[in-house]
């Protein structure tokens, strides 16, 4: 039992808000800072606020969601959570963790964890029955993470044009967990 005077974290996670668009966008090159370092020129790294403000105000469907997770009033992570768009899945029933981002600074410390229970628990209110993300296959950390979560690797991979030329590409695994029922 902690007495009155022990320090308690003040984190949680929740839906964002219009004005957490800044926060959002510096959190977001933070982590490309270092996930895409050798992949992407530093102007690639740049904030972009005005894009998540525009998300976070006019989604464009109902069920498509971005949480964040917060230290005390701080935005260290977010999740983008929506109806699964990939032509084999059924998007009634698959909904997609299409991001799950936590500050580098700040990993270690629990959000993560908050964040994919808060998206999980988002999809599963949308009434999705299945979630589905896409990793870089290179990305063992965030594989193993999803793993202990219960997430598995279905048979789908792909590979991502970074930079729009066809030349900057990174190789991705799908994963999925039964969520909801």
């Amino acid at each position: 039992m902690t007495s009155p005077s022990s320090p308690t974290a003040d984190v949680s996670a929740r839906i964002a808000w219009a004005d957490d668009a800044p926060a959002i966008a510096a959190v977001q090159a933070r982590a490309w800072r270092e996930m895409y370092a050798d992949l992407l020129p530093a102007a690639a790294f740049d904030p972009h606020p005005e894009a998540w403000h525009a998300v976070l105000s006019r989604p464009t469907d109902g069920r498509q969601r971005v949480l964040v997770a917060l230290e005390r009033n701080r935005v260290v992570g977010f999740a983008l959570t929506s109806p699964a768009t990939d032509p084999d899945c059924d998007p009634v029933a698959d909904g997609e963790l299409a991001d799950l981002t936590v500050d580098p600074a700040e990993r270690g410390r629990g959000h993560g964890s908050r964040l994919l229970q808060a998206a999980v628990d988002t999809l599963a209110a949308d009434r999705f029955t299945r979630a589905v993300t896409w990793t870089m296959a290179t990305d063992d950390a965030l594989r193993d993470f999803l793993a202990a979560a219960g997430w598995v690797p279905d048979t789908a991979h792909r590979e991502l044009d970074l930079d729009g030329s066809g030349t900057t590409t990174i190789k991705q695994v799908r994963l999925h967990v039964a969520i909801g029922a």
